[in-house]
């Protein structure tokens, strides 16, 4: 099997970063990781990049971003790019310029709770269920075709940091299955 070349995006804590590492360590996982790209400096996730000897690099200028990222994912042959927490908006320009080839995952089931501060307007909806999506990125905010949904219901006791924890457990295991699925046809 060909892996495809992939790039994660961060700005965080990294831990869907270390959940698709964990992935990529099963022969039959369909990508390999071979850069990180973080927006910030101090992003935690880094931390994982340096563990698992995968090159990465931080891209702190916004104006410079997309450029700077562009040159190195040309550079690397990147076919794949997966927004891990990456908390900034990519201009349509470079959606356009890898249309298909980026992926997202949403702490909602999308399209409800587009955008931030999801899991506090989650329990100030009174929801029942929530979870997570992962989908393709188009040029709208958190609007690309689906590629998995996960669901879980809400406990009423629920406070903001609970269903955070709940929902990232079930975005570790959705990431590396909507990956499988999209080249499981390929």
């Amino acid at each position: 099997m060909v892996k495809k070349k992939a790039c994660i995006f961060i700005s965080g804590s990294g831990t869907n970063l270390k959940s698709i590492i964990k992935s990529t360590r099963d022969y039959n996982f369909p990508i390999n990781i071979e850069l990180v790209i973080s927006n910030k400096k101090t992003a935690k996730g880094i931390n994982y990049a340096k563990k698992y000897s995968i090159p990465y690099q931080t891209i702190t200028d916004k104006k410079k971003f997309e450029h700077f990222a562009l040159r190195i994912i040309r550079l690397k042959k990147i076919q794949i790019i997966c927004l891990a927490g990456f908390m900034r908006v990519l201009s349509k320009d470079f959606v356009r310029k890898f249309k298909g080839k980026i992926i997202n995952i949403h702490p909602s089931l999308l399209p409800k709770f587009k955008g931030l501060d999801t899991f506090n307007r989650v329990l100030k909806a009174k929801e029942k269920f929530t979870g997570c999506t992962v989908h393709f990125v188009n040029e709208k905010l958190d609007n690309g075709k689906i590629i998995i949904k996960k669901k879980i219901a809400i406990n009423k006791f629920f406070d903001e940091k609970e269903l955070k924890n709940s929902v990232q457990i079930l975005e570790y295991k959705a990431y590396s299955e909507a990956i499988r699925k999209i080249y499981s046809f390929s």
